[in-house]
């Protein structure tokens, strides 16, 4: 059984997690813009911030050119920001029906988004996890305020040193600056977990890899499945996060769920991660996925920040 207690909220079916996953990602988002989940107390806070005089709110219009010539927003010195990163195939689609339809409760303008692992296509290719994102969420944000998007560079995808290094020094630019920082901390870390255990591109019996203390971002080669050429964020990055959420659905995923639940000893990936990140793990779970495990509590999602569907 694992040493930790991760919150494990366990849908039937699957239905309703969607709505579950959007309401975690905007309490993500107030606590680390507004420091509270009151709403009123949250309401009061941007009135007073739309009082203020405009040379002394947060410009939304400076803009910047980053490392490929395009055009970005620039962020304000010392504006408060949600940093949050994602990984893709079936996570992406539980966004995409969760948050969409809320988008009067996010406040697009002050996210950072970076990616927990990429692997290295074509942003037009169906295996891109910033080109799923894009298709499924990017594409349909509302409004004039979008969020800061921090992908790979796609001029480095035939090389896979050179591409996670690049990523590292976005990280490094954005998270440590002139400070000495040691790691990154995501306000948080969304996360789906592969039948054999592998999270974001770190997969089983890559030891090294699995063993790396240093490095924020790493080179995958020979993947076993998918593209075989990736870039992943590090254990360490992923366990620094404030939280880190995994969303698994399926029956496919009981044998693992049990092995990450009842025997981490196992050291797949996802069970170093709800290891090393103890106290500030959540599991978004429909009852198929826990078919196999005994020794674990499950809990009802209590909405926090929206108001749960009829």
């Amino acid at each position: 059984m694992t040493t930790t207690v991760p919150l494990i909220y366990s849908f039937p079916e699957f239905l309703g997690v969607a709505d579950a996953v959007a309401d975690h990602v905007i309490s993500a988002q107030n606590m680390a813009l507004y420091k509270t989940l009151d709403r009123a107390e949250i309401k009061e806070i941007k009135n007073n911030n739309s009082l203020m005089r405009p040379e002394l709110m947060a410009s939304s219009s400076s803009m910047s050119v980053n490392s490929s010539g395009k055009k970005k927003e620039k962020k304000k010195k010392g504006e408060t920001r949600f940093k949050i990163a994602i990984s893709g195939g079936s996570l992406i689609k539980i966004l995409n029906q969760g948050l969409l339809g809320r988008q009067s409760e996010i406040e697009w303008g002050k996210w950072d988004i970076y990616f927990a692992d990429e692997r290295l296509v074509p942003f037009d290719s169906e295996d891109s996890n910033y080109g799923q994102a894009k298709r499924e969420i990017f594409d349909h944000i509302e409004g004039l305020e979008k969020p800061n998007i921090h992908h790979i560079d796609e001029t480095l995808i035939d090389d896979p040193q050179e591409c996670a290094d690049a990523y590292e020094k976005t990280l490094i630019f954005n998270f440590a600056k002139k400070d000495s920082v040691k790691l990154p901390m995501f306000d948080l870390l969304l996360l789906g977990c592969a039948p054999d255990g592998h999270i974001a591109s770190l997969f089983p019996n890559h030891g090294e890899q699995l063993r790396e203390k240093l490095a924020w971002c790493m080179p995958v080669s020979n993947a076993p499945s998918g593209p075989d050429k990736r870039i992943t964020l590090s254990i360490p990055v992923i366990c620094h996060a404030h939280r880190v959420t995994f969303v698994v659905e399926g029956l496919t995923k009981a044998p693992v769920m049990r092995t990450i639940m009842e025997r981490p000893e196992k050291g797949l990936p996802s069970s170093i991660v709800n290891e090393g990140a103890a106290g500030r793990v959540t599991w978004f779970v429909d009852d198929d996925a826990l078919n196999d495990c005994y020794d674990i509590t499950k809990k009802k999602y209590k909405f926090l920040s929206i108001d749960p569907p009829n």
